[in-house]
């Protein structure tokens, strides 16, 4: 720091996002109804969303409500080509990559890739490791995997409609092609005792058993054929596939054996806990002003988007609907923005 500054104004709108940024933050407020805090934890947001603001207005008078409510992702993969430190960002997986835990043991539905977000944490967080596994093959890849980030999207975010177009009939987009060269967490092989060992190489203090990982393999993709298929992932595929977006662009890739060499070669990510969203926060009316520990609203002083927990210190209660936080952002927004002009 070089020196200090102050400014003044009629009315203050705190709107500097969540605690994502800020590891120590997230751990001190972790719900015990999701296990233990990840000790290997991943950053899904820039480094100036730390929280800082949170203890700042609380100074002056604000609330904080609803801390121990919060949103992280369990596909998080360290971005090789990162944007800020620490920078790591989430695969956004179709329904066929067989997930496994730490201990190799395939996770139960429905905690399922694309399903319950939280649910697969509260799940993950319990069974004492900090690290899970997609176990799948290149065709899948190419087809069910999307990443996170305008970076990750130039396609969608430069509007490249033909590129957009070509998704369908590209067998591996360029940016997950790139994780697959230079990922960390990314392994291929040709053959599960291969892939096992590159995996174990990652991860020397959990070692997986190759057999006990082909076993269950194997059982998935004896299913395929199986008609009434009693597997809840493969009858989940032959549902999403049913969907014409889904089945048109092999979002939801044709149903076939994962260990099939035609589909290979095998890759397995290295998962781990990504902090992204911050569910509570500053306790605030319904025209976006702070208000105190009586419920009185603090002067000049509003509040909008994650601050202030969506709007409210926390309009998604303990969980959410995935795609609705933007809807929080923009409408205490403005609720916010209204409020404060008509008051100067």
């Amino acid at each position: 720091m070089v020196g200090e500054f102050e400014y003044g104004a009629q009315a203050v709108l705190v709107a500097s996002g969540g605690i994502g940024g800020n590891h120590a933050l997230v751990r001190e407020n972790w719900p015990e109804r999701l296990g233990t805090a990840p000790q290997d934890l991943l950053t899904g947001v820039p480094a100036y969303v730390d929280g800082r603001m949170l203890a700042i207005t609380e100074a002056v008078g604000g609330t904080v409500v609803n801390r121990d409510r919060m949103w992280h992702y369990v596909e998080g993969v360290r971005n090789w080509d990162p944007v800020w430190p620490g920078h790591a960002i989430r695969i956004l997986p179709g329904p066929s990559a067989m997930w496994f835990d730490a201990r190799g043991d395939r996770l139960p539905s429905p905690f399922l890739p694309g399903f319950d977000t939280l649910g697969t944490l509260d799940h993950l967080r319990h069974t004492g490791f900090d690290h899970s596994w997609f176990v799948l093959n290149r065709s899948l890849v190419g087809k069910e995997f999307a990443l996170s980030g305008s970076e990750q999207n130039l396609d969608l975010t430069e509007r490249r409609y033909r590129d957009v177009l070509r998704r369908p009939i590209t067998k591996v987009p360029p940016a997950v092609q790139a994780f697959l060269d230079h990922g960390e967490d990314w392994v291929t092989a040709d053959t599960i005792g291969e892939l096992v060992a590159r995996m174990n190489a990652l991860e020397p203090g959990t070692p997986l058993d190759p057999a006990h990982v082909e076993r269950q393999l194997v059982e998935r993709d004896r299913q395929v054929e199986n008609a009434f298929t009693k597997d809840a992932q493969v009858a989940a595929v032959r549902v999403a596939r049913r969907y014409r977006g889904d089945r048109l662009t092999k979002r939801a890739f044709p149903l076939h054996r994962i260990l099939d060499p035609k589909h290979g070669p095998l890759v397995a990510v290295r998962l781990r806990v990504l902090s992204r969203k911050t569910l509570g926060g500053l306790h605030t009316d319904l025209a976006g002003r702070v208000l105190d520990a009586v419920g009185t609203p603090v002067p000049g002083l509003y509040a909008a988007g994650e601050v202030s927990g969506f709007g409210g210190g926390g309009v998604h209660g303990y969980r959410a609907l995935e795609g609705t936080f933007v809807g929080g952002c923009l409408f205490s927004g403005r609720q916010a923005g209204r409020a404060l002009a008509a008051a100067l």
